[in-house]
């Protein structure tokens, strides 16, 4: 670790807080729970300065808002002020300076890429029912699968189906991406709509990982730990287009409320 880093553990430690920086951090770059920061031994040097940082903050946020690791916190109490909205607003243009992956960028491509392939599927199945529609009852499809084996694939991409008699096993593998080999004799029109079905499947579990990541960065002690990272990385960009969270931030810090992260103001406010 580079000078900064090892000062700043020596410093977290004198606190009273246990620091470890040889774990993998529950998979996160870094944690903290009840007085305990765990920085990843696998994250970019240039990333634990930073890190150390987002995890004091936790630690000094809890300190002011002591049920925060189970609530997620508020900004009211963060800032100290009822008038949160563009507080809010700030912060996660913050946050996604800080933190890229927060964008859901990529999460958000592969949506539009299965909503496309749903087009795909949807207008093959119109060639021959034109008046198919996603969220109606597909009659011919229903009447057709009731008593096919591909009928496992509505609900899953990929099945293995085993079947025992007195003197032997069998076993049988089926695939959404295997349809036309596995049934020989299905219409491509109903192949395409257990595909379609296999998209909405993959649609509704993005939109649920997107919505998780929202849920999570925009939790207000996520927010202002990002916010004291970003001005460690850049604090003339941070003030650029967070002046409101940066002028209560440095009123507050002054005036000591946030505690020993005080002690910290000329690393997190090196344009200064």
């Amino acid at each position: 670790m580079e000078d900064i880093a090892k000062q700043l553990v020596k410093y977290f430690k004198s606190l009273g807080l246990e620091v470890h920086t040889s774990t993998k951090a529950r998979g996160n770059q870094g944690f903290f729970r009840k007085k305990r920061i765990d920085i990843s031994k696998n994250i970019p040097q240039e990333r634990i300065v930073p890190t150390l940082l987002h995890e004091f903050t936790h630690y000094i946020h809890s300190e002011i808002e002591p049920f925060m690791e189970c609530t997620g916190g508020t900004l009211e109490k963060i800032f100290d002020d009822n008038a949160v909205q563009f507080y809010q607003n700030e912060l996660i243009e913050v946050t996604k300076f800080v933190d890229k992956n927060s964008k859901c960028e990529k999460l958000l491509q592969h949506k539009n890429i299965v909503k496309e392939q749903m087009q795909n599927y949807e207008n093959i199945i119109k060639l021959k029912y034109p008046k198919f529609m996603r969220s109606k009852n597909f009659t011919e499809f229903n009447r057709y699968i009731k008593n096919s084996k591909a009928r496992y694939l509505l609900k899953y991409d990929r099945v293995r189906l085993v079947t025992n008699d007195l003197f032997s096993k069998k076993i049988e593998i089926y695939s959404v991406d295997n349809i036309e080999n596995d049934f020989m004799d299905m219409p491509k029109e109903f192949a395409a709509y257990i595909r379609l079905k296999s998209c909405q499947k993959k649609q509704s579990r993005i939109s649920a990982k997107i919505n998780r990541m929202n849920k999570y960065y925009t939790k207000p002690t996520e927010l202002f730990a990002r916010f004291v990272e970003g001005l460690y990385i850049n604090s003339d960009y941070i003030k650029n287009i967070a002046p409101n969270c940066c002028k209560r931030f440095y009123e507050l810090l002054n005036a000591g409320y946030y505690r020993e992260l005080s002690q910290l103001q000329s690393l997190i406010s090196k344009s200064e």
